[in-house]
């Protein structure tokens, strides 16, 4: 009977010891001492040390010295971005902006966080003579000049917003681009009101963009834009359509969302 038990024991046991502290890290919003992190995964002090040793080794944990706690490591937190973004964000909107592209007949966008900057992932275009928009999907652009841009800084609290507009400048890309601290985060706030946000030749001339930002319970999953030449804008009906979509989207992804608890 021994053998057999022993033969149905998974290889990797020591994975699933490693897993428990991951789950218990990724659980908690503060950073755990080893006292905590033993107690609450039912392993003994002297494993878990072992254990958060080559975690903090491998990127997946991570120790402040000072204080003796640890927390996620960013190495970890990039895998699980980059799986959910590169995979889920693409797949769940994909209907959805098809639909919207297919109702406007004009270029939607998907876009994720990437750093200071929005990372295009996927691209719908129009079939129509479009302006000079110069969008490519795995091209990035600016937080503060694109609308997918805005409406994400509009979903960054005090803290986050006050750190971006510090270490980032504010460049002119067109004549058009709002390069004031104080006048960008006047449009933030009116983000914030309206749902949307509009790029108005701030990121190409004579091109006029309305995006929204993707975010449930603090997470950001990205933000997506309708992006049309500025003659054959209809602004009352792209701004409907965009947040219909918003409002559908953020409907699928908190029913979707496995990463939130």
């Amino acid at each position: 009977m021994n053998s057999m038990a022993e033969e149905k024991k998974p290889y990797g046991t020591v994975l699933i010891k490693a897993a428990k502290i991951i789950d218990f890290l990724s659980d908690s919003r503060e950073g755990q001492t080893l006292t905590a992190i033993a107690a609450n995964t039912g392993l003994s002090s002297p494993t878990a040390l072992k254990i958060l040793d080559t975690l903090l080794l491998i990127g997946y944990a991570e120790k402040d010295e000072q204080n003796k706690i640890f927390t996620l490591g960013t190495a970890l937190i990039r895998h699980a971005n980059n799986h959910l973004a590169g995979l889920d964000i693409i797949k769940v909107t994909d209907p959805y902006l098809k639909n919207l592209q297919a109702s406007l007949d004009e270029t939607v966008h998907l876009g994720i966080l990437d750093k200071d900057e929005i990372l295009y992932v996927n691209k719908l275009e129009t079939q129509k003579a479009i302006a000079n928009i110069n969008s490519r999907i795995g091209n990035t652009n600016h937080l503060y000049s694109s609308a997918m841009g805005k409406a994400l800084l509009a979903e960054f609290d005090e803290e986050a917003l006050a750190a971006y507009l510090k270490r980032v400048e504010l460049v002119a890309d067109t004549p058009k681009t709002i390069t004031d601290v104080n006048i960008l985060q006047q449009q933030i706030a009116k983000v914030k009101e309206d749902g949307y946000a509009t790029d108005d030749e701030e990121s190409d001339l004579d091109v006029i963009c309305i995006g929204a930002a993707l975010v449930v319970n603090g997470k950001i999953f990205g933000a997506f834009s309708v992006s049309t030449p500025k003659y054959r804008f209809e602004k009352e009906q792209t701004i409907a359509k965009v947040l219909e979509t918003k409002r559908q989207l953020l409907a699928e992804l908190k029913r979707l969302n496995p990463f939130n608890h």
